[in-house]
C-alpha cells in the first residue's frame, strides 16, 4: 500500500513539473530557453512512461523526442537568428483571433473530456511495457508489415543517397 501512495506522489509531481515546464515552454520570449524547457518537459513525460512500467516507450521517447527532434529544433532556432528587430509585429486583430481560436479549442477539449472515466486497472501485471512483450507481439503477430516497412525505409534511404550523391562526368 505504501509504495501504491508513493508512486502517487511521483506521479503528481512529474506530472505537475510537465504542465509547469510546457507553460513555460508557450510563455518564454526566448525560442532558445522554450526549446530547452521542451526538452525537460519530454523528461518528466518520460518519467510518467517509467511509472506505468513502459522502459523501452521511456528510452525511445528520450531518444528519438529529447535528442533529435530537440536538436533539430535548436539548429533551426540558431539558423533563423529571430531577433525582436527582424520579427514582424503582428496586428491587435491577429492576435485577438489567436486568442479567440485558442479559447474555442479549450471549449472543445474541456466538453470532448467532460464524459470521459478513468478506468482503474484492477490487475497488476509486472511484464506489461516490456520489450521482451513488444518484440514477441512484434515478430510474431505483425512479422510482414515489419518486414514490408524495413524494405520501404531501406529504399528511402537508397533513394535520399542517389539524390543527394553528386553526379560524376
Amino acid at each position: 500500500m505504501a509504495t501504491t501512495h508513493f508512486t502517487t506522489y511521483i506521479f503528481c509531481f512529474l506530472a505537475f513539473l510537465s504542465i509547469m515546464f510546457a507553460l513555460m515552454v508557450v510563455l518564454s520570449k526566448n525560442p532558445v530557453h522554450s526549446v530547452l524547457y521542451l526538452v525537460i518537459t519530454f523528461f518528466t513525460i518520460a518519467g510518467q512512461y517509467v511509472l506505468l512500467n513502459a522502459q523501452f516507450l521511456a528510452a525511445v521517447h528520450i531518444i528519438v523526442y529529447a535528442g533529435a527532434i530537440m536538436v533539430l529544433f535548436l539548429f533551426v532556432i540558431m539558423l533563423l537568428n529571430l531577433n525582436k528587430e527582424t520579427e514582424p509585429h503582428k496586428s491587435i486583430w491577429l492576435k485577438a483571433s489567436a486568442s479567440v481560436a485558442s479559447g474555442l479549442l479549450l471549449v472543445v477539449l474541456v466538453g470532448s473530456l467532460k464524459e470521459a472515466t478513468i478506468q482503474p486497472i484492477n490487475a497488476f501485471n509486472p511484464n506489461i511495457g516490456l520489450i521482451e512483450n513488444l518484440g514477441t507481439t512484434l515478430f510474431k503477430d505483425f512479422l510482414l508489415p515489419f518486414e514490408v516497412s524495413s524494405i520501404l525505409l531501406l529504399a528511402a534511404m537508397v533513394g535520399a543517397v542517389m539524390l543527394g550523391k553528386k553526379s560524376i562526368k
